[in-house]
């Protein structure tokens, strides 16, 4: 009785009865009732790859980045989405607050929230909390041996601790180093100088007719802070939104194909400036109801009317991609009204529209305007328990509580974004 054998796609299938040895080009294949499988089951093991060689199942490529992540923001999800491409599975170093400390002055966001910000994002696969700010030998041969990780990656701009040594150099001479483009138009230090911005301006005047300080960052009024007298020393970089990176970020099959008729869609909109670990954890929440989490972001108009004239921080674009970055998160609308209206509930068809009961407005339901009117009415509307107690407002008042500390290191490392823009040039990549 013959056993049939079947190469098809490097793999050899069989169908035998009883143990079966036969030669095939010189290589000696035992039949698959030996291994236990069973008829149309690859052999995982056995095959034949290009000169005859054993085929061996190809090993998932780990990359590693690392950082502090303070103040998170679309600049390093984009960093974080690019180390993401060059490898299978990216691991995410989070630097623990004492190295911050010691090394750059304090953190804004304290570790836990960190930690929250980089295990939402939606290409981080795994996170090592509490990571080395400088990459020392051991902890380079504890990545490359317990986490497996093939390569290290970092931006082009230069990492260099406090004795002017390159952080990375350890990992560029093992061979083992690949570097990403850096993300240009804000920084954590660009974001810090807009707050402290803030803070001098509103002291300085009590008139807020002016456009306020987010919309002259976007439009490119004023390309240094020094030149309007803040003696912050911090750059403003301005951010030049393109249609590529929107999409970019909105990668992932149930965003690109839409929900199916079926799906129940929830609805959540707000400001979403500066994004922080309570707005991931509303979202968590929020995506947990359904089956597709549509958000709305509101204009920076609207933002500046509830806010004041300082407020939004960020522009819309910047925090439709930070928001864009998080996993729970399917899509946005990038410029959302105020009021969710029947006719905005149909053209998506929401199931639910909800709020947290932690936000900068929530006296909304007490004045004659209410955003939520037509939601409630229809009964589609609910109210959740947000797990933080976090809101934009709490990460300025963190600024102006320690401002001369942040203004302190915002002038250290102005030189060195000086420097990175004097030399710059072009990188490839995206």
């Amino acid at each position: 009785m013959a056993s049939e054998l079947r190469l098809d796609g490097g793999f050899i299938y069989g169908w035998p009865r009883f143990i079966v040895a036969c030669l095939f080009g010189g290589l000696v294949v035992l039949g698959a009732s030996v291994l236990g499988l069973y008829n149309g089951f690859p052999l995982p093991q056995l095959g034949l790859g290009s000169g005859g060689k054993w085929w061996k199942k190809k090993k998932k490529v780990r990359v590693y980045m690392d950082g502090c992540f303070d103040m998170m923001h679309y600049g390093h999800c984009n960093a974080l989405r690019q180390a993401r491409a060059l490898g299978d599975e990216l691991v995410v170093g989070v630097v623990s607050d004492e190295e911050i400390i010691a090394n750059k002055g304090p953190p804004v966001t304290p570790l836990r929230e960190r930690l929250i910000m980089v295990g939402a994002l939606k290409w981080v696969d795994e996170v090592i909390p509490d990571a080395p700010y400088a990459i020392t030998k051991e902890f380079m041969f504890k990545l490359f041996n317990e986490y497996n990780i093939d390569y290290i990656i970092h931006g082009d701009d230069p990492c260099l601790l406090p004795d002017g040594t390159d952080a990375y150099e350890l990992a560029k001479k093992a061979g083992r180093y690949k570097q990403i483009k850096r993300t240009e138009g804000v920084s954590s230090t660009d974001i810090v100088g807009r707050m402290l911005l803030c803070v001098r301006e509103r002291s300085s005047s009590d008139n807020h007719s002016h456009s306020s300080l987010q919309r002259q960052f976007s439009h490119g009024h004023g390309q240094k802070v020094e030149d309007r007298g803040s003696g912050s020393g911090t750059r403003v970089s301005h951010f030049l939104p393109t249609s590529r990176r929107i999409v970019q970020f909105s990668n992932g099959k149930v965003t690109l194909q839409g929900p199916g008729q079926d799906a129940r869609i929830v609805y959540i909109d707000g400001a979403f400036d500066l994004f922080h670990a309570g707005h991931v954890e509303i979202l968590r929440i929020a995506r947990g109801l359904g089956d597709f989490l549509l958000v709305g972001i509101h204009p920076d108009q609207i933002v500046s009317s509830n806010r004041g004239a300082h407020r939004p921080i960020m522009n819309l674009h910047e925090r439709s991609l930070s928001v864009l970055a998080c996993r729970y998160v399917d899509e946005v609308i990038i410029g959302a009204p105020w009021e969710v209206s029947k006719d905005m509930i149909t053209t998506f068809n929401i199931s639910l529209v909800v709020h947290g009961t932690v936000a900068e407005n929530n006296d909304f339901q007490k004045g004659k305007c209410n955003p939520y009117a037509v939601p409630i009415e229809m009964g589609i509307y609910r109210q959740l328990d947000s797990p933080l107690d976090i809101t934009t407002s709490t990460i300025i008042k963190r600024i102006v509580a320690n401002h001369e500390a942040y203004q302190k290191r915002n002038e250290k490392k102005a030189e060195s974004e000086r420097r990175y823009y004097e030399d710059k040039t072009y990188v490839a990549g995206d």
